[in-house]
């Protein structure tokens, strides 16, 4: 066969990567010598979703040369968990992410949600917010869903209501991910890992649900992987992220990250406004209007306080 061959990375174990070409054939490849990538700061040169161009290394086997990068259409990051100022690069060329979530068993925090939702914007991401375990909302947590669900499709933001458990809109995000390339995320326990046997069933041998938080097998986790859906697209698991720390995000930035914030900036009285204490905010003008959610502005209000804690 030999030449070259357009494929996209499925899995890397640090140094081989799974590979599938455009007709699902299976690859495992290798960096040969040095890739010439300019500018990159992460410690990952290749992540899963990129799509690369390959060699075979003897006629007839599987095993190939990665020798080209193409250029990515975006990405999402993390800092790197060995060296803190570079970025390790969960995944590429993604059409949207999909965070789960739960109200009840275990509740997310409206701060957890918000950080995952800045990373998305950061990094041009579309993002659609999944409440999960909707069988075991009582009143209060239905008042609380209506809430948000409201909060969040004001700004733009696609939210779903789905009980993987009872099979409550399955059906609709099926349909969301159909042809598309989704990251999915999302605290341990929101039954993200369940959601996945669901729509991929041949996932379901192989998940190892990492039993608590004694970090065993961790290190088998940290990495993402794509799988193909039955129906057309694929999803990338990121079993290793708990919290996506904000990548090099400062104060003066993060308002730009709140869709609703972002389109009142130029009418602040300064243009370095943090949308504190400053005279003639009109941010601060909308929250007192009913126009910006407080909950929205107060888990800003937090958020913008813990990068204070880094350095720029």
């Amino acid at each position: 066969m030999g030449g070259k061959i357009k494929a996209r990375v499925y899995k890397s174990t640090g140094s081989w990567y799974i590979l599938k070409d455009s007709a699902g054939r299976q690859y495992n490849g290798r960096i040969k010598g040095v890739l010439k990538i300019d500018d990159i700061t992460s410690t990952n040169p290749i992540a899963v979703g990129d799509w690369v161009e390959v060699e075979m290394e003897n006629e007839g086997e599987s095993t190939v040369t990665i020798t080209q990068i193409y250029d990515r259409k975006n990405y999402i990051a993390r800092v790197s968990p060995h060296r803190k100022v570079q970025h390790h690069i969960i995944a590429s060329n993604l059409d949207q992410a999909l965070l789960f979530v739960t109200l009840r068993e275990p509740r997310t925090s409206l701060g957890f949600i918000d950080r995952f939702l800045i990373t998305a914007e950061a990094y041009h991401i579309p993002a659609i917010i999944v409440f999960n375990k909707a069988d075991l909302y009582r009143e209060k947590e239905l008042e609380k869903y209506a809430e948000w669900e409201e909060m969040f499709t004001q700004i733009g933001y696609t939210v779903a209501l789905v009980s993987v458990k009872n099979g409550q809109g399955i059906d609709d995000l099926k349909k969301i991910l159909k042809d598309k390339t989704t990251l999915i995320s999302g605290h341990s326990g929101v039954g993200k890992s369940t959601f996945i046997n669901a729509v991929f069933p041949e996932m379901a041998l192989r998940t190892q649900e990492v039993s608590g938080w004694s970090g065993k097998g961790l290190h088998t986790t940290t990495f993402a992987e794509m799988f193909d859906l039955p129906g057309g697209g694929s999803i990338i698991d990121t079993p290793g992220i708990r919290e996506l720390g904000l990548v090099g995000i400062s104060k003066q930035e993060l308002s730009h990250y709140y869709p609703e914030m972002r389109k009142l900036l130029s009418d602040c009285q300064f243009n370095n406004c943090l949308h504190m204490n400053e005279p003639g905010c009109a941010v601060k003008e909308a929250v007192n209007e009913g126009k910006i959610h407080i909950d929205r502005y107060v888990s800003y209000c937090t958020i913008l306080d813990s990068i204070d804690e880094r350095k720029f």
